[in-house]
């Protein structure tokens, strides 16, 4: 204390405005008060001080609501600042120009757009970007796709988590799961795609189908991603879920509700910022909780009964799976399965409507499974596609096949997502820091004109590519493909069948007249690949076969 300046009286310093932390400068001994700093570095001090407590005064009276825009506002301020201040190594891959606050609208809202000029503006097919503190690295080309899905580090869960957000996260249960449980569920979803409960549940798709179809009336027109999506929800919660459940029309309706209401509630906000309370993320909050209390009842209401049903409920319960993994499996892989083959079976029936010779050439292929098989003409079309044997819907449809494959192609909006969870990697000789976000946009080769020529034409025909590998990865490659191809496929399969035999039908514009040119894909929508709403509807008409 020997250098301190004993320079104010208590009442002088009491004289002084009410600072809180304005003792933090001063020590007080024999009833003086001396700084541990000189006179004119106080004067200089007090100022700041002072205006420090008027901001915080004036922060305190503006609202819990203001104080937390204003919260935020200087949080994403912060992350532009010290993300503008960080320098690449000459290893790392080039960055986007601008601030990195304006990539994330794009990024969520018009992706394809967006990922295509960024290889544009920085003149490289590797190139990177910051959504708030992630590193995202976005690379193309064939020695880097190579690379993304062979790489073991490269991890999908870790991907979606942060970079998708449309699934209902519940910690536990379809977010932060053990390594054991993921397994566990995969294990659980072969399961149900082995030949015999496969085989089983093709008459259940195929009366579902039967049903719908019979509710659209002989004539009309409707929305193939309204319609047709509906569809493949109903069948995917056949496959999926339980009796309780499928067989309730309006809990199959609300549980799409639902789902519909994760998807609208997905926002750049509600994916980066899932803890500020905005009304997406309230609206996602209760969507998910009511799709948990849907699921949890069917499965409280099936183990009070004891009424045994075969359906993959039964078989989870049968397993002595945790709770929380039936519950997990059922959320997770509704949604999961219901979105990629509801876009895929609105977009084949829209691509057939508007290519008759594919049309028929299915149609055709469909009457010959139908001739070699034990059904009687006079029983109903779902019976008799019913009595053909899971082998030969495999085996024996190249026309179906090609047409699948075809629409996955031109017509599945993905964007593969991975986190690297180290060590640090390369990729077209560009560092991927572990920790770092990487994605694949399917774009890249799908839509490559030197691989699929007129890559936006609808062409079943094509010749794969030679030598190039993954030259279609419309089911995933590498170490990491979809794991429910098999159950997709049938459905896809029995779809068209019921549809191609039960009606005709064409692509027409919003007067209800014959469309030409035929919708294009749009891949900036990542969920359906859908066109403008209203742009074009499919009009049919029931044959005289009774579905």
């Amino acid at each position: 204390m020997r250098h301190a300046l004993a320079w104010y009286k208590r009442d002088a310093v009491s004289s002084l405005p009410k600072v809180p932390w304005l003792d933090l400068y001063f020590i007080r001994y024999n009833n003086v008060y001396h700084s541990p700093v000189s006179l004119p570095t106080f004067r200089l001090i007090m100022p700041y001080c002072l205006g420090l407590q008027t901001a915080a005064d004036a922060f305190r009276s503006i609202g819990l609501a203001t104080q937390f825009t204003l919260a935020v506002v200087i949080f994403l301020l912060i992350v532009t600042v010290t993300s503008a201040l960080q320098k690449d190594g000459v290893d790392s891959p080039p960055s986007l120009p601008g601030s990195s606050l304006f990539a994330i609208y794009p990024f969520f809202r018009r992706r394809y757009d967006f990922l295509n000029w960024g290889f544009h503006a920085t003149g490289h097919s590797v190139f990177k970007f910051n959504l708030l503190r992630n590193t995202v690295v976005v690379v193309s080309g064939e020695s880097a796709r190579q690379t993304f899905f062979t790489a073991k580090g490269l991890d999908l869960t870790e991907g979606f988590k942060i970079l998708s957000g449309a699934i209902p996260m519940v910690r536990g249960v379809t977010s932060d799961l053990q390594t054991r449980r993921i397994h566990l569920i995969h294990k659980r979803l072969a399961n149900v795609q082995r030949n015999g409960p496969l085989s089983e549940l093709i008459p259940r798709i195929l009366e579902d189908s039967r049903r719908l179809m019979e509710s659209w009336g002989t004539a009309g027109k409707f929305d193939p991603f309204e319609k047709v999506y509906e569809l493949t929800f109903q069948l995917t919660i056949r496959s999926i879920s339980c009796t309780e459940i499928a067989d309730d029309p309006a809990l199959v309706a609300r549980l799409k509700k639902l789902y519909d209401d994760l998807d609208t509630g997905t926002t750049p906000a509600t994916v980066l910022l899932p803890w500020l309370p905005t009304p997406a993320m309230i609206k996602k909050l209760w969507s998910t909780k009511e799709i948990y209390d849907i699921v949890t009842k069917a499965i409280s209401d099936r183990e009070q009964s004891g009424v045994h049903h075969n359906d993959t409920l039964q078989m989870l319960l049968d397993a002595g799976d945790d709770k929380l993994v039936v519950v997990g499996f059922i959320m997770g892989l509704l949604i999961a399965g219901a979105r990629a083959t509801g876009t895929t079976a609105s977009w084949l029936l829209t691509f057939l409507g508007g290519h008759t010779d594919w049309r028929n050439k299915a149609a055709y292929e469909v009457e010959k499974l139908l001739s070699a098989s034990n059904s009687s003409p006079s029983q109903r079309l779902s019976e008799r596609l019913a009595s053909i044997p899971l082998e030969v819907w495999e085996a024996e449809t190249p026309v179906l096949d090609a047409i699948i494959r075809e629409t996955t192609r031109v017509a599945q909006p993905h964007t593969a997502m991975r986190r690297n969870l180290g060590p640090d990697l390369y990729i077209d000789n560009k560092l991927i820091p572990s920790g770092a976000y990487v994605i694949y946009p399917f774009s890249d080769v799908h839509l490559d004109p030197e691989l699929y020529p007129d890559p936006w034409k609808f062409d079943p025909a094509r010749k794969e590519p030679d030598g190039v590998p993954y030259s279609y990865v419309g089911w995933g490659g590498g170490k990491t493909t979809c794991l429910g191809t098999r159950l997709a496929k049938v459905e896809l399969k029995l779809i068209t069948a019921m549809f191609v035999l039960g009606f005709e039908h064409s692509v027409v514009d919003a007067s209800g007249e014959p469309m030409y040119p035929l919708p294009t894909p749009n891949w900036n929508d990542i969920l359906l690949c859908r066109p403008p709403q209203g742009s074009f509807s499919l009009g049919y008409n029931k044959t005289s076969i009774a579905l």
